[in-house]
C-alpha cells in the first residue's frame, strides 16, 4: 500500500474545490482561516506572501505555497497594497470562471488557488509532521510530474468543457499528492528521523506498507521485525525512533483510522468491520473505538452520515 495515498485518503471529507485568479497591481488578498488545507500557484507575474506573524516571502512564476492547517494569511502585490477578503466562489461543482477580484494599472499577476477539506481531528502524523506553510520555489527540472499537473490543472480552468468538473477534482487530488512528494523529497536524504526518514528506510518502509495493507492481520513487534530481518528490540528502537510511536501504537492508529473510514464509507456491520481491523469480538472493537474516538462505532456513523 502507499502510506502517502492512505494518510490523505483518510482524512479527506468533501470534493476540493479550485479557481483561477488574475490579478492586477495595485491588489491584496486575505485568505482566512480555515478547517481544510489549501494551496497557491504563481502562474505569471509576482507577490508577496504575507504570514500573520509579519513574514514575508516573496513569490515568483512556478512558486507554490501549500497551507496545511488553513492558516489566514495574505497574497499582494506589494506589502503595502490595500487588503479584501478573497471570497469563496460557491457555484462548484460547476466549472468556476477566471476570478479578477482586483483591477488596476499595474502589472498583472495570475494565481491558481485550491482547498482541501480535511479532517483535522485526528490527523495522520505523516500529515501532521508537516510544516504549517510549505514553499515550493520552482526550480527548473525538478518536480516534473508537479509542474504538468500545474499546467493541465490551468489549462482546464482556462478553457472548460464536457467532464470539466471530474477532470479538475481528480487534478486537484493529484496536485496536493505530488506537493506533499516534492516536500518530502527536498528533505536532506541524510535525515535522523521524521517521517520523510521512515518511508525511505529499508526497514521501516516495508513495515508500514505491511501494517496498511492488512491492518488486521494479527502483527507483533518480533513479527515486523523478523519480516524486515531486524530484532525485536532493534526494530522497536528503530521505528519508534523515525515514526515517532512505538510499531503497536501505530498499528492501533491505523486500525482505527480505517475503522473509522469504513464506518463513515460503508453499511459494514460494526463486528464485521472490526473483524476486518483486526479484534475477535464487536465488544473489544468497541471498547478500543471509543477511547481512539471518544464515542462508540454506531454513535461514530450516526454522527459522521450529516456530515458526509
Amino acid at each position: 500500500m502507499d502510506i502517502l495515498t492512505d494518510a490523505v485518503a483518510s482524512m479527506r471529507t468533501g470534493n476540493p474545490v479550485s479557481a483561477r485568479t488574475d490579478c492586477r497591481g495595485p491588489w491584496g488578498l486575505r485568505f482566512s482561516e480555515a478547517t481544510g488545507a489549501g494551496f497557491h500557484v504563481v502562474l505569471t507575474g509576482t507577490c508577496w506572501l504575507i504570514e500573520p506573524s509579519g513574514e514575508r516571502t516573496a513569490l515568483g512564476p512556478g512558486d507554490i505555497v501549500f497551507v496545511r492547517r488553513g492558516r489566514e494569511h495574505v497574497l499582494a502585490d506589494d506589502p503595502a497594497s490595500p487588503v479584501v477578503d478573497y471570497q469563496v466562489d460557491r457555484s462548484w461543482p460547476v466549472s468556476p470562471p477566471r476570478r479578477t477580484p482586483a483591477t488596476g494599472d499595474g502589472p498583472l499577476t495570475s494565481l491558481l488557488c485550491g482547498a482541501y477539506h480535511l479532517d483535522q481531528e485526528r490527523p495522520h502524523p505523516l500529515v501532521s509532521a508537516l510544516p504549517d506553510l510549505i514553499h515550493l520555489p520552482a526550480r527548473r527540472g525538478r518536480h516534473l510530474a508537479l509542474s504538468s499537473a500545474i499546467d493541465m490543472l490551468g489549462a482546464e480552468l482556462e478553457r472548460p468543457g464536457p467532464g470539466s468538473d471530474g477532470i479538475v477534482a481528480q487534478l486537484i487530488d493529484l496536485l496536493l499528492l505530488y506537493i506533499l512528494r516534492a516536500w518530502l523529497d527536498e528533505q536532506p536524504a541524510d535525515a535522523a528521523a521524521g517521517w520523510a526518514a521512515a518511508l525511505r528506510d529499508p526497514a521501516i518502509a516495508p513495515a508500514l506498507k505491511a501494517i496498511h495493507a492488512d491492518p488486521g492481520r494479527p502483527w507483533t513487534v518480533e513479527g515486523l521485525g523478523d519480516s524486515v530481518g531486524l530484532s525485536r528490540a532493534a526494530f522497536a528502537r528503530r521505528f519508534t525512533a523515525l515514526v515517532g510511536e512505538p510499531p503497536l501504537a501505530y498499528l492501533t492508529r491505523w486500525r482505527m483510522t480505517t475503522a473509522a473510514g469504513l464506518l463513515r464509507h460503508s453499511e459494514t456491520p460494526i463486528g464485521v468491520v472490526g473483524g476486518q481491523v483486526g479484534y475477535g469480538s464487536e465488544f473489544a472493537f468497541g471498547k478500543a473505538f471509543k477511547r481512539a474516538y471518544g464515542v462508540p462505532p454506531g454513535q461514530y456513523r450516526r454522527r459522521a452520515r450529516p456530515a458526509a
